[in-house]
């Protein structure tokens, strides 16, 4: 069934069952690749909360958590420029972060978050992203685990949203058009 948000229409494009098959797949392999350590998920707020707790729930080894929002800010207003990082007070020196996104499609903010990680002497870093858009995806950073590649709609729902609404939604809904 459609949905209304604000003045836009959105058709169910990925169930709940899908997205569940998606997270299952991405905390495999990353519990494989991680068994013998303790990352650090840095989860990107908003959009990435639902997917970090429920891949956390499917990790099966030791990890910490941490949230970071991203921000533009030059005194009172936005400059447009992602240049800080909002809420990470861990130590990552020498440490294994796993980035976890909820979509990535061109890659410009993640190419931002990886600059500023480096700048924290971390171990290494993996971009762990539910949604992955590749025919816009223009960076080279690897997104080492992919839950489900997606053509380049816009999608909302699991944590995604238009302009503050269905973050709520447990499926993806894609923009229908007209």
């Amino acid at each position: 069934m459609d949905i209304q948000l604000h003045n836009k229409t959105f058709t169910p494009f990925l169930s709940s069952k899908v997205i569940s098959e998606a997270v299952s797949k991405v905390a495999n392999q990353i519990s494989k690749d991680y068994q013998n350590q303790t990352p650090l998920f840095l989860g990107i707020l908003n959009g990435s909360f639902m997917f970090c707790a429920d891949l956390l729930k499917e990790y099966k080894h030791n990890c910490q958590i941490s949230f970071i929002k991203l921000a533009s800010y030059q005194q009172n207003s936005s400059t447009g420029v992602v240049n800080q990082l909002i809420g990470l007070n861990e130590d990552l020196t020498n440490r294994s972060i796993i980035i976890v996104e909820d979509i990535v499609d061109t890659g410009t903010t993640l190419e931002k978050i990886v600059a500023l990680l480096k700048e924290h002497s971390i171990k290494e870093f993996k971009v762990a992203s539910l949604f992955l858009k590749p025919t816009v995806y223009n960076k080279s950073i690897p997104i080492d685990y992919v839950g489900l590649e997606i053509p380049n709609e816009f999608i909302l729902g699991y944590g995604l949203d238009y302009d503050g609404l269905g973050r709520n939604l447990p499926e993806i809904y894609k923009l229908k058009e007209n």
